[in-house]
C-alpha cells in the first residue's frame, strides 16, 4: 500500500540526490573539469541524473510494498580526473563534495524543524518533510561515505591508498574496479539484513533532533 509518507519520502529522496551529483559536477567543474557541463548534467532536471535501477525500479520496489522508509541512488555525474587542477587530491575533492552536501542539507533541515517547532508556524505534515529531509540526507552521507565501490568513500580510500603508495596498491585497486558490482551488491546484501546503516544514521539523527 501506497502511503503519503512513503510518496514524500520518494521526492525527497529524489530532490536530495540531485543536490548530491550536482555537488560532485560543480565540484569537478571548479577544478577545472567540464566533463559534466558538457554533457548536460549540471542541471536539476531528474531526467539527466535518473538510473534506470537506482532512480526508478529500486524506490518503486520500496513504494509499492508500502514500506515507509526506501533507498535509491542516481547515474554518477562523469568527470576526467585528468583535467583537475589538483592532481593529487582532486578525486577526493570531487567525491566528498556530494556526502558535504548532504550533511548541510541536513543542518539546513533542522535549522527550518527548530524555527518551525519553537514559533507554531508548521503544521504536522510539515515539521513531517523536515524531518523525514533531515533522515534522508544523513543516510545518503553515511551511506555515500562508506569505503566500498562505486561509493564516494572508496574513491576517498583508493585515492589515499595511490598517494601514499601502499604497497600492493595496484592489485588491490584492480580486484576492486573488476569486481565492484559483486561486491557492491553483497554489501547491499549486508547492509539489509544487518541493519548497518539504520545503527549509524539513527543515533545520528537522534543527536540532532535532540538539539531542538
Amino acid at each position: 500500500m501506497i502511503t503519503t509518507e512513503s510518496i514524500i519520502f520518494f521526492i525527497i529522496l529524489i530532490i536530495s540526490i540531485i543536490v548530491h551529483e550536482l555537488a560532485h559536477g560543480y565540484t569537478a567543474l571548479f577544478l577545472g573539469d567540464h566533463t559534466a557541463e558538457n554533457k548536460g548534467r549540471l542541471t536539476l532536471n531528474p531526467i539527466a541524473h535518473a538510473d534506470l535501477f537506482g532512480t526508478i525500479i529500486l524506490p518503486l520496489i520500496f513504494l509499492l510494498s508500502g514500506s515507509s522508509f526506501f533507498f535509491g541512488f542516481a547515474k554518477p555525474v562523469p568527470y576526467n580526473p585528468e583535467n583537475l587542477k589538483n592532481k593529487k587530491w582532486g578525486e577526493t575533492i570531487v567525491a566528498i563534495a556530494g556526502p558535504i552536501s548532504n550533511i548541510i542539507l541536513a543542518l539546513f533541515f533542522l535549522l527550518l524543524l527548530f524555527l518551525f517547532t519553537h514559533t507554531g508556524f508548521g503544521n504536522e505534515l510539515v515539521l513531517k518533510v523536515l524531518n523525514l529531509s533531515i533522515l534522508i540526507n544523513i543516510l545518503l552521507a553515511v551511506f555515500n561515505l562508506l569505503p566500498i565501490p562505486p561509493l564516494d568513500g572508496s574513491k576517498v580510500l583508493f585515492d589515499l591508498i595511490k598517494n601514499y603508495k601502499v604497497k600492493y596498491y595496484k592489485p588491490v585497486l584492480n580486484f576492486f574496479h573488476k569486481y565492484q558490482l559483486l561486491i557492491f551488491i553483497a554489501f547491499l546484501f549486508v547492509l539489509i539484513s544487518t541493519n548497518f546503516l539504520g545503527k549509524i544514521v539513527y543515533p545520528i539523527y537522534q543527536f540532532l533532533i535532540n538539539l531542538i
